[in-house]
C-alpha cells in the first residue's frame, strides 16, 4: 500500500503543504489560509477589479492609460505577471485566481515591486511614506500610480464569459491543474470548451500562451488546440532549449521544477 507524508515548507515567507508518495511525487499541493487574507486585499483593493455587471464593458476604464489587454488565468503568488507586465509595459493586464489567500500573494508581490510598500512589522500596509493602513481599510492609491495590472478573484470560465467579444490581445495559462481524473476533462485549460471561450474574446491575431510540466496534458492540449480553430504555431518540449528560452519569464512553480529536471513543454496558437 502506497503511503504519503505531510511536509511544510516555507517558501518565499508563504507556507505551502505538499502531499508526496513515498518516491517523491507531488500528487497535491494547496497554499495555507492566509491571515487576516480578506482584511489586507481590502486594504490593496484599489488594484482589482470588481463589476457585478453580466459584461464587463467598463474594464478599460480601471487603467490609467488605454493600452492592448492581456489576462493570465491562474496567476498563483504573481511572479509571472508582475515581471511581464514590466518587461512589455505597453499592455494592460488582468491577473485572474480563483483563490483568494492565493491572491493575496499575488497583490502584495505586485504592489511591493511597483514601489507602493510593503507589510508593517506589527501589522498592516506600510505606504511609501512610511505611513501605514490598518488591515482592512481601503487605501485608495493614486491612478498614476498603480500601474498596469489589475487583479480579479474568480473562477475562469465565470471570469471570460464576463469579457466582451474581441477584446483581449493574449491570453497566458501557465502550469495548470491537469485534472486528470475521469469525466474532468472539460476543466482542463485547453479543453475544447475553454477553448472556444478565447476564441469569442481574443481578437483576430489574438495568441494564447501556454505553459506545464505535465506530459499527458500537454499531448491532450497539442491534440485540442490543432483540432480548434487556432493555428497551432509553436510548439516545444523543452521551453529552456528553445528559442523562446530567453524571453521566457519563470513562475516559481516553474523554476522549482526545472531545476528538478523536469522539462517544460509550451505551444503559443494565433486566433485566425
Amino acid at each position: 500500500m502506497q503511503t504519503s507524508m505531510q511536509i511544510i515548507v516555507l517558501l518565499e515567507e508563504i507556507c505551502y503543504t505538499y502531499i508526496l508518495t513515498k518516491n517523491g511525487v507531488i500528487i497535491n499541493m494547496r497554499m495555507r489560509k492566509k491571515r487576516y487574507g480578506n482584511e489586507r486585499l481590502t486594504t490593496l483593493s484599489s488594484l482589482m477589479y470588481t463589476n457585478p455587471e453580466e459584461i464587463w464593458s467598463d474594464l478599460p476604464e480601471s487603467y490609467e492609460i488605454a493600452r492592448p489587454l492581456r489576462i493570465e488565468i491562474g496567476c498563483g503568488k504573481g511572479g509571472f505577471i508582475t515581471a511581464l507586465s514590466k518587461a512589455e509595459p505597453d499592455h494592460n493586464y488582468l491577473a485572474v485566481e480563483r483563490v483568494s489567500d492565493v491572491m493575496v500573494c499575488a497583490i502584495e508581490k505586485y504592489a511591493e515591486e511597483r514601489g507602493l510598500g510593503t507589510l508593517a512589522s506589527h501589522g498592516g500596509w506600510q505606504k511609501p511614506d512610511g505611513s501605514v493602513c490598518p488591515y482592512g481599510e481601503k487605501w485608495e492609491i493614486p491612478m498614476a500610480e498603480r500601474g498596469n495590472v489589475r487583479f480579479t478573484i474568480g473562477d475562469a470560465a465565470e471570469v471570460l464569459s464576463h469579457l466582451p467579444d474581441n477584446s483581449v490581445s493574449d491570453i497566458y495559462a501557465n502550469f495548470s491543474d491537469p485534472w486528470p481524473k475521469k469525466g474532468y476533462a472539460d476543466r482542463r485549460l485547453t479543453s475544447p470548451v475553454f477553448l472556444k471561450s478565447y476564441l469569442r474574446v481574443l481578437k483576430p491575431g489574438g495568441i494564447l500562451h501556454f505553459k506545464t510540466d505535465n506530459d499527458i496534458l500537454f499531448a491532450y492540449s497539442v491534440e485540442t488546440v490543432g483540432e480548434s480553430e487556432f493555428d497551432l504555431q509553436f510548439v516545444t518540449y523543452d521551453l529552456h532549449k528553445s528559442d523562446r528560452a530567453e524571453k521566457n519569464i519563470m513562475t516559481e512553480y516553474e523554476r522549482n521544477f526545472s531545476e528538478k529536471g523536469v522539462l517544460i513543454k509550451a505551444l503559443e496558437a494565433v486566433k485566425r
